[in-house]
């Protein structure tokens, strides 16, 4: 059943198994309201083994990972995202560690894709990210301290 995250009162609905599942729930907060701030677009989430279509869409992103930076998650997906606002398609899985990984793919410009790392607070960098990226922090109201980095997509999928 899809739910629409709510950034005001922030909720850890879908994702109780995980063991930061309150920062994970401000991250996930936090990108609901930068999607009804910048586009006026709901954040609409649905639990992972609901989302088949979505799920077959991140294992073509998961060959993205695979094949451009040989990177592979064993974390269990908790919920997934997939829209598209104006010309650009996104697509975010939110895992079981507190890892998020979203894919920003424009439609009609092959230089504005890329794939970003989000790591919730309380989280240990992921061994498959560990040495590989350089973390920016942002601090956030609703998420505390949150980690991110990301690589530009160069091929085409």
């Amino acid at each position: 059943m899809a739910y629409v995250v709510d950034f005001k009162n922030v909720s850890q609905i879908g994702l109780e198994s995980s063991p930061v599942a309150e920062a994970l729930a401000g991250l996930r907060a936090n990108e609901a309201r930068y999607f009804m701030n910048k586009y006026q677009h709901q954040f609409t989430v649905l639990a992972a083994e609901e989302s088949q279509e979505t799920l077959d869409y991140v294992n073509r992103v998961n060959r993205i990972l695979k094949e451009e930076r040989d990177l592979q998650f064993a974390a269990r997906p908790l919920e997934t995202s997939r829209f598209q606002v104006e010309n650009i398609k996104f697509a975010y899985v939110f895992y079981e560690d507190g890892l998020e990984i979203n894919v920003m793919y424009t439609v009609d410009n092959p230089k504005k894709r890329a794939v970003g790392f989000k790591l919730s607070e309380g989280m240990e960098v992921p061994m498959e990210l560990e040495g590989t990226f350089k973390f920016a922090r942002q601090k956030s109201k609703l998420a505390g301290t949150i980690r991110g980095s990301f690589f530009v997509i160069k091929g085409e999928y």
